[in-house]
């Protein structure tokens, strides 16, 4: 449940400009998800969500990753524990989750900045890559296995 309703808050911070965790709570609650403000302010906190001032001039809660960052353990471990399947065909590269987390998991491969990847497509439980050529899709599918294997 964890890990659908932080994927559910990524998605709702990147549809909707929040200004507190109230309002998370609330629109949370609105998406079907029971969580408390204690709740959702450890998911804030796991999930390196910053405030960022937005083009209306609010403030609105953004990832906090850039570029220059490592990718946090935590969306390392939302990767690794909610794949459940790797596939491919030409450029495109299939990867299938646990249901409510793609989102979380595609936003792990978005921080990465892997080279060759033109960008990432999340439903519910499915997640699209696009390859920038197909002969690069092997080494990244192999990237993706790893990073799934227990340690």
């Amino acid at each position: 449940m964890r890990y659908s309703r932080q994927s559910k808050i990524l998605d709702i911070i990147n549809t909707h400009e929040v200004e507190t965790q109230e309002m998370l709570v609330e629109l949370l609650r609105k998406a079907g998800y029971k969580a408390t403000q204690a709740t959702v302010s450890r998911d804030i906190k796991e999930l390196q969500l910053v405030k960022t001032l937005s083009p209306s001039g609010k403030y609105k809660y953004t990832v906090g990753i850039s570029q220059d960052q490592p990718l946090s353990d935590r969306f390392i471990t939302i990767f690794k524990e909610t794949i459940k399947s790797i596939d491919y065909s030409g450029n495109l590269i299939v990867l299938k989750t646990l249901s409510g987390c793609a989102n979380a998991a595609a936003e792990a491969i978005d921080t990465m900045n892997v080279p060759h990847i033109i960008g990432t497509i999340a439903g519910d439980n499915t997640i699209l890559i696009i390859v920038d050529d197909s002969s690069n899709v092997q080494s990244l599918v192999n990237r993706f296995n790893e990073m799934t294997k227990d340690n």
